[in-house]
């Protein structure tokens, strides 16, 4: 485990780090030793932070939910991050490409919690029933220390985008809010444009068999900690399409089907 110290000056390095829209060296090529549970630690820290300058936690995200991106970073499990208040940006505003720096694209469903959901022992069923709506949901990524070191070629580990709070920017919501049992969640599909050019497709079953699959998993996942999801919040269950790369003048939009549609563009 690293040091109390070392967490926080790393947690601190990513907080300046995003502030500035500046990358940093790779923690884990800094410190190779370093495991899962440094990298939630470093995340817990620069969470803290953020609450001490005035943030709110509305919610989380998970990511690595499919087989394919557990497989390309060897884990078999997903990892999680926070969203904060002012992560949360409305389709009808430009999003600010000055304060990214490698920005990218998912297509998500958000689950809204209309009552808190505890594990260690959550079903797919207690996050159903838990869930007030769910939404078409596009999640903002970044990554505030290299991907692909400049020096060494070297590509990140999942201990380093675990630290970044598993590399979340921001989530815009739009389409049509449903109850989770009005349709079948597992056959959602979503077809994304970029510029007006179908970019990427996904069917939300490869987020573990079922999207609510994935929000069981982080209740359980967080009563490690102590902690539980809370009434209200927002859960980002998970893409079921790679990352789409975004820049200044990039307009997206995702339609999924009887869900409505969800876009943004980047100014």
């Amino acid at each position: 485990m690293l040091e109390a110290d070392v967490i926080r000056s790393l947690a601190e390095e990513l907080d300046e780090a995003e502030r500035s829209a500046t990358q940093v060296e790779q923690i884990s090529r800094r410190h190779p030793d370093m495991d899962i549970a440094d990298s939630y630690a470093i995340q817990r820290s620069w969470t803290d932070i953020k609450l001490a300058a005035g943030r709110r936690i509305l919610g989380h995200k998970i990511g690595l939910t499919s087989r394919a991106m557990q497989q390309a970073v060897n884990i078999d499990e997903p990892d999680y991050g926070v969203l904060f208040d002012d992560m949360f940006l409305s389709e009808t505003a430009p999003v600010d490409t000055s304060r990214l720096i490698e920005p990218r694209i998912e297509a998500e469903i958000a689950f809204v919690l209309s009552r808190d959901l505890s594990g260690p022992d959550c079903t797919i069923v207690d996050a159903l029933e838990a869930t007030s709506y769910v939404m078409p949901a596009l999640e903002l990524l970044d990554a505030r220390m290299h991907r692909v070191d400049p020096e060494t070629g070297r590509m990140r580990k999942v201990f380093d985008t675990i630290a970044d709070n598993a590399a979340n920017c921001a989530i815009i919501t739009g389409g049509r809010p449903m109850r989770p049992l009005d349709l079948d969640l597992r056959r959602v599909s979503a077809i994304v444009h970029k510029n007006a050019i179908v970019e990427e497709t996904g069917v939300a079953a490869g987020v573990l068999n079922h999207p609510a699959n994935g929000v069981a998993w982080l209740a359980n996942r967080l009563s490690q900690w102590g902690e539980s999801l809370k009434a209200g919040e927002v859960i980002l269950s998970g893409s079921f399409i790679r990352p789409i790369p975004a820049g200044k003048g990039d307009v997206f939009q995702a339609d999924f089907g009887e869900m409505g549609t969800v876009g943004c563009r980047f100014d």
